[in-house]
């Protein structure tokens, strides 16, 4: 027994070694067969293809200055000129804080505490878009100045007009206040929207710029014009300064509504307006220029309201700013000529 005992449990381990040894053996051939391993391909890829791509490097900003219409102008602007230069755009927390609530935008927020650390190269720009914008050096820039010219941006018009949708709530209050509107007992055929900028434009425009803003004359003609060639228009009046319009506009033909509040640190109601109605009356200054821009149709605007020799057309250059098929009305500078 014992011999038999000392002879058996050797050849036990024998026979499992040739077991495990055959297993291994044919294992082998089997995977000898097997084409390359998706994970030998994806090193192999890896080491030898480029993207086709890179994704865009650096950071670009701009300055959040002046009021709605401003800073409009100035996330056009940015948006035109990074997606130009190839450059990711963010925009400041307090521009965000000025156009989130009103519109639908989608450029993501830089806050305070991030672009401080950023040694950011500033970059200035003028009113109008020139040939150099186009290649603009850096990674970290921030631009600044009032930029709002069309000719920074037109060539997006769509995409900046789905950058400026309104949410909803806001254009549903809008369109509910004008749905409720009538003339003379009649729904409007036609909406048109008048934006009178006066504020500090009134003193500013005479004793600084050389210049005028709209009178009752202008207005008189502007909606004269619209009258003449639509059947039943209504006019919603907007203006920072209500109780001028009052004074001034004639509303006596029932087709003309003080629809503004004139608050100038809450515009959303007001631009609402502007922005759902057929047509756009304006006088000067770039919120009435926004809403024409948004609300399409035709535009007749305040044209020719400085002097000649007016610093502000070292600024400002009018046919960067109104559409070219915008009709001017030129403004009445006997004023000016008084004094």
């Amino acid at each position: 027994m014992l011999s038999s005992q000392a002879f058996s449990f050797p050849m036990a381990h024998i026979i499992l070694f040739v077991f495990t040894a055959s297993t291994v053996f044919h294992i082998q051939q089997r995977l000898a067969k097997i084409p390359l391993t998706w994970d030998f391909e994806t090193l192999v890829l890896t080491r030898t293809e480029r993207p086709t791509s890179q994704p865009p490097r650096g950071m670009w900003t701009i300055n959040a200055i002046g009021r709605l219409g401003n800073q409009m102008g100035e996330y056009a602007t940015l948006y035109a000129l990074a997606k130009m230069n190839g450059r990711p755009a963010f925009i400041p927390a307090e521009m965000h804080g000025t156009l989130a609530p009103i519109f639908r935008i989608s450029l993501p927020v830089l806050h305070g505490t991030t672009a401080n650390r950023i040694p950011w190269r500033n970059y200035h720009l003028n009113d109008w878009m020139e040939e150099r914008y186009r290649h603009i050096p850096g990674e970290y820039v921030r631009l600044t100045g009032y930029p709002c010219s069309w000719t920074f941006y037109h060539h997006l018009r769509d995409e900046i007009l789905r950058e400026f949708t309104l949410h909803d709530h806001v254009r549903e209050d809008a369109q509910r206040f004008l749905r409720g509107l009538q003339v003379n007992g009649r729904q409007p055929g036609t909406f048109v929207g008048v934006h009178v900028r006066r504020g500090d434009y009134v003193r500013v425009m005479p004793r600084v710029w050389k210049g005028v803003v709209a009178d009752r004359q202008y207005l008189e003609q502007a909606l004269d014009w619209f009258r003449a060639r639509y059947d039943s228009p209504i006019f919603v009046v907007s203006s920072n300064g209500m109780a001028w319009c009052r004074e001034n506009i004639n509303a006596s033909r029932g087709d003309v509504v003080f629809a503004g509040n004139g608050i100038e640190n809450s515009p959303a109601k007001d631009f609402a307006l502007l922005t759902q109605c057929n047509h756009t009356i304006m006088t000067i200054g770039t919120f009435g220029i926004w809403a024409a821009y948004l609300a399409g149709g035709e535009t007749i605007y305040l044209a020719n309201y400085t002097l000649p020799d007016s610093p502000f057309l070292k600024l400002f250059k009018p046919e960067a700013a109104f559409l070219p098929e915008w009709i001017g009305i030129d403004a009445d500078l006997s004023p000016l000529l008084k004094h």
